[in-house]
């Protein structure tokens, strides 16, 4: 875990809210001037802690209407089927997110589609296809009211 400050945790909280501040006002907003301010956002990226930048989409003005998380149980616990799964799963692009998980299944999945009949295609055609799988319980979600993305810092 990297040590942080006050005035990192600054940057990276404006960073997470805005990542297209320049370094001037990332600098004003950090009470820093702009080399020092810089040197600390590039030490913060070397050390693992800024991952990239992102641009957020809207999913509906993309045509997904549909988010669904499901749960997977494997056919056999072994390292070999979950390094399969994973790397199969990660080529699926409708996948927006793979969580190992305990309990009666094995992992979770953050599923998009465009509409349920899509996603039923999805999971007959692509993500059934997937040999080592068992089993799939799929729960769609009716209203996501709210996501946050930044991390508390």
């Amino acid at each position: 875990m990297a040590h942080l400050d006050n005035k990192d945790r600054i940057l990276l909280s404006a960073l997470q809210h805005n990542a297209r501040l320049s370094n001037a006002q990332l600098a004003e907003q950090a009470s820093l001037s702009d080399t020092p301010c810089l040197r600390r956002v590039k030490k913060l990226q070397q050390d693992g802690v800024i991952l990239g930048y992102h641009a957020t989409l809207a999913p509906q003005s993309l045509g997904y209407t549909v988010l669904v998380y499901a749960f997977i149980r494997l056919s056999e616990n072994s390292a070999q089927a979950a390094t399969q799964f994973e790397s199969d799963v990660e080529q699926l692009q409708q996948v927006l997110s793979c969580s190992v998980v305990s309990g009666a299944h094995d992992y979770l999945l953050e599923i998009i589609a465009e509409d349920l009949p899509s996603y039923e295609h999805f999971v007959k055609h692509r993500l059934g296809a997937i040999g080592c799988i068992a089993g799939i319980e799929s729960t769609i979600v009716l209203k996501q009211t709210f996501t946050k993305r930044p991390l508390p810092v």
